[in-house]
């Protein structure tokens, strides 16, 4: 994902989404950042990219909602000098249990490493409805969680709420993630599970 034609980001977040919901399976892209920023791209969004599971679907998005109502699997890289891991867990309009507590935080760092640099890594998600997802950086599984839910506090997950969708949410649609940072992804590949 370039924005190689963009003069200035402009709040345009980005989500390339796959046709078909999945609710059981293994999820695995390898992808690296690459050059510099789009100018006015927030801070936080440098060297930022996910994969979104158990998305809404994506007609049901607003025309201004700038993330889908979802579970993140957060990609991060490195600045060269800091600590940052990859592989967190963020959760635009839901909440998660992590053992056995319901956290409300937005964004839970995961206990990767970091990788600075443009080097390529290899991220999995490992989805089980909503019993256990999990997320491997390199082969090593580096955060667990499950129950994911929607969060009746935000405005975009009431309105799915309010539209009939279960609070508990056990399966969705996949996309990937643009943010204003360019990133390259070159393998994509999706293992559905039995339930």
């Amino acid at each position: 994902m370039a924005y190689d034609q963009y003069e200035k980001f402009d709040n345009r977040f980005g989500h390339l989404f796959y046709k078909d919901p999945f609710s059981h399976y293994r999820l695995r892209v390898e992808y690296r950042f690459a050059g510099e920023q789009t100018s006015g791209g927030p801070g936080w969004a440098f060297r930022n990219s996910g994969m979104m599971i158990h998305c809404q679907p994506p007609e049901t998005m607003a025309r201004d909602q700038s993330f889908p109502v979802c579970i993140e699997v957060q990609l991060l890289g490195g600045n060269g000098k800091d600590e940052r891991s990859t592989g967190n867990l963020c959760t635009p309009g839901t909440h998660v249990v992590i053992d056995n507590t319901l956290v409300k935080q937005h964004c839970i760092n995961s206990k990767s490493k970091t990788y600075h640099g443009d080097q390529w890594v290899t991220a999995e998600v490992e989805v089980h409805g909503h019993r256990l997802i999990r997320h491997i950086i390199n082969g090593e599984i580096v955060l667990e969680y499950g129950q994911p839910q929607l969060d009746d506090s935000d405005a975009d997950a009431r309105q799915l709420l309010q539209a009939g969708a279960d609070k508990m949410v056990g399966e969705g649609y996949i996309s990937l993630q643009a943010e204003s940072h360019p990133v390259q992804f070159r393998k994509v590949e999706l293992l559905p599970l039995a339930e």
